[in-house]
């Protein structure tokens, strides 16, 4: 075969038959006058061959000069028609665009066709599942990144591992699908942000939770369907039309552009939160949690380094093994969320809290619902599931399973518990809430209501504890504060 031969054998592309680039080798050594032999040449040819492909849609970035890899067709988009500004006499003055959505295991990209390319796209020449080699330069698009092709051919050996459309339920979604059709119950709204393009045009966003019977995902609206963040309710059921999945630090979300649709349907859908036992979480973790309010304190808002001003609420939630502070961070402390509520607080960071006690903190990743009262509790060590999202019903008609109201042990009541028209005197409670004066009595107020604590135990101003003990003329002589 000889040394050009076995360069080329090993060559990670076939864009050049053995023909053309034994042709190349000549020209490269006459262009180098002399100062490479043929074998040298074959090399720096096929080290200029390779060095743009990737292993992967994963591995392709903004600003690489060009790219070539493969990947499979997910949807194909319409022809669209804009003026050019036409910079030679040659160049005509109306182009033509067509994005196609491809895909391998790792991930999706738009790939933007043009003119002459387009339009034979258009006229049917290329299908939803062909498997293309592309070549093309990437940059940061509209909706995330994209590639202007330079020259695209169907590849019938290579193998994509991953199906269009798809996914309809949210645990049938999987990295590359496009043209998603899902239904779910929407969990959670965010208000919608607004950011600078490269090209000088202002952008929308904006993010909502939707859920099942499957689990649940993140949806971000872009552009004009971000609208649809604040016009839709939680606890409305909705269908996601035309969404394709991405990955964002780790997880997966679904994305609706401009042809996507976020669309209100009259029927039910059952969402059933998969939840940790409080008892059992771990510093680091990020986990679901579920559990009845057991305090709410007031909203506080504080300046951060830059100036800014922020907010933050902390509730404390109970379930059958234990119980936890949750930090609600941002526009999360403006949720209506009282004593008594049932509410799930999903992708929470457990962290290192006030004397050692573990705190969840509910940042913008997190999502918060409070759930229909028929939330179940977690119990010895296993995971809840069964709840339902507010506004949502079972298929059947009937409610969820039992509720989390008998959580506490040793038929100890709380102070919060809704169940208890009236705390009696003699009773033994826990009460929970923010130390609002020190000394003799010990006052603590939950956001609700204030409570004078008896007690020996040294606190701060400011300090979130609990009071546990034996309520006597309105006040408690606690045996523990924790």
């Amino acid at each position: 075969m000889g040394a050009i031969g076995d360069i080329y054998a090993d060559l990670e592309t076939d864009e050049v038959s053995e023909e053309e680039f034994r042709e190349a080798v000549e020209e490269k050594v006459e262009q180098m006058g002399g100062l490479a032999d043929e074998e040298t040449a074959a090399m720096l040819l096929a080290h200029e061959l390779n060095e743009n492909e990737v292993n992967a849609v994963a591995d392709i970035e903004p600003g690489m000069n060009e790219v070539k890899f493969i990947a499979k067709v997910m949807s194909v988009g319409d022809l669209r028609t804009f003026e050019r500004d036409g910079d030679g006499e040659d160049e005509p003055d109306e182009g033509r665009v067509i994005n196609v959505e491809a895909a391998d295991e790792t991930g999706s990209v738009r790939l933007a066709f043009w003119d002459q390319e387009a339009e034979s796209i258009d006229e049917g020449q290329l299908d939803v599942g062909d498997v293309l080699r592309v070549a093309g330069r990437p940059k940061e698009g509209y909706n995330g990144l994209e590639v202007s092709v330079d020259k695209a051919e169907p590849d019938e050996d290579a193998t994509v591992d991953v199906e269009p459309g798809g996914g309809s339920t949210i645990d049938a979604l999987s990295m590359g699908q496009s043209d998603v059709d899902v239904r779910g119950v929407v969990l959670d709204t965010d208000s919608i942000r607004t950011f600078d393009r490269d090209d000088g045009s202002e952008g929308r966003v904006a993010n909502l939770t939707i859920g099942d019977e499957t689990g649940r995902v993140r949806v971000t609206l872009w552009d004009d369907r971000a609208d649809r963040a604040e016009e839709i309710d939680p606890g409305t059921a909705v269908e996601i039309v035309d969404g394709y999945v991405r990955e964002r630090e780790g997880s997966l979300e679904l994305h609706v552009g401009d042809h996507g649709a976020v669309d209100e349907i009259d029927e039910a859908v059952a969402f059933e939160p998969d939840a940790a036992a409080i008892e059992h979480v771990e510093i680091g973790e990020t986990v679901d949690i579920a559990g009845v309010v057991r305090s709410a304190d007031p909203k506080r808002t504080f300046d951060r380094d830059d100036g800014s001003e922020g907010q933050v609420r902390n509730v404390r939630i109970q379930d059958a093994t234990g119980d936890i502070r949750v930090a609600l961070w941002g526009e999360k402390a403006d949720k209506e969320i009282a004593p008594g509520d049932e509410i799930l607080a999903a992708d929470v960071e457990i962290d290192d809290g006030w004397q050692d006690d573990k705190e969840a903190s509910a940042g913008w990743q997190s999502t918060v619902v409070v759930l229909d009262g028929a939330a179940s509790a977690p119990g010895n060590g296993g995971a809840g599931g069964g709840g339902q999202a507010t506004g949502a019903t079972s298929a059947d008609g009937g409610s969820a399973s039992a509720g989390l109201d008998d959580f506490a042990d040793g038929g100890t009541a709380t102070a919060t518990d809704e169940s208890d028209d009236e705390t009696t005197a003699g009773e033994t409670i826990e009460f929970t809430g923010t130390v609002v004066q020190t000394g003799d009595p010990v006052v603590l107020d939950d956001g609700e209501e204030t409570m004078s604590v008896e007690t020996a135990e040294r606190v701060q101003l400011g300090q979130e504890v609990t009071a546990r003990g034996t309520l006597r003329d309105d006040r408690l002589d606690a045996d523990d504060v924790f």
